[in-house]
């Protein structure tokens, strides 16, 4: 018998988790924890990152994306919205300048870049963006850019690297349960793809500064 994730229960879990919650004068987002059992992060095939391309974007503060291109690109990106563009020129002159480089990390969620330029940004950013698992998505040059800018927008970043567990925002509190529901069913389908079902420990949703409510795993499955 093939199992699915509950939707509804989630549903409830995260209806729960926002009665529970005091109002504050700033809009709360949804948090989501997975925590996992049994699980050996010092074997490397245990830590793992992924970006997660959710069904309903979050409101809000959305991430801000960074283009880093040359020719024709730059000029798509400029109508596509993005929130940085840097070309070539600009790569260059951060050589040496971390200072800025770290300004640069800190300020976008996601890099975008060619494969012609992808050398002189490992050598340039590389060790800054790395760590902060944050290098470039890579695009080819006539690649629909508004299209991958507009999936960014809507994705959050999960990684597994100290800890066993992973955290990301999957909504805001003015948002349908059902959509964040829908968000987290889609970041719990991605950490199955890669971590076994009796690996998962406890599921906690919770708003920003709202209790903590517990999903459990016995409702997790239909």
């Amino acid at each position: 018998m093939i199992m699915s994730l509950n939707l509804d229960a989630i549903t409830k879990a995260v209806t729960e988790a926002k009665s529970k919650a005091k109002r504050r004068r700033f809009k709360q987002s949804y948090e989501l924890i997975v925590r996992f059992r049994e699980f050996d992060i010092k074997n490397q095939a245990n830590r793992f990152s992924m970006t997660i391309t959710l069904p309903h974007a979050l409101q809000g503060k959305e991430p801000r994306i960074c283009v880093i291109a040359t020719g024709a690109m730059v000029l798509a990106a400029k109508e596509a919205k993005a929130d940085a563009i840097l070309t070539r020129e600009d790569i260059e002159k951060l050589s040496g300048n971390k200072k800025e480089v770290r300004r640069l990390a800190n300020s976008y969620d996601y890099f975008i870049a060619t494969p012609d330029l992808m050398v002189l940004i490992g050598r340039v950013m590389g060790q800054i963006l790395g760590p902060r698992n944050k290098m470039p998505e890579v695009v080819q040059p006539n690649a629909d850019i508004k299209t991958v800018i507009d999936r960014l927008k809507r994705s959050v970043r999960i990684r597994v690297k100290d800890q066993p567990q992973i955290m990301c925002r999957v909504g805001t509190e003015d948002m349908d349960p059902r959509q964040v529901a829908e968000n987290i069913t889609a970041v719990l389908s991605e950490i199955l793809s890669k971590v076994s079902p009796e690996h998962l420990g406890n599921i906690i949703i919770k708003l920003t500064m709202g209790p903590t409510v517990y999903l459990p795993s016995n409702d997790l499955w239909r």
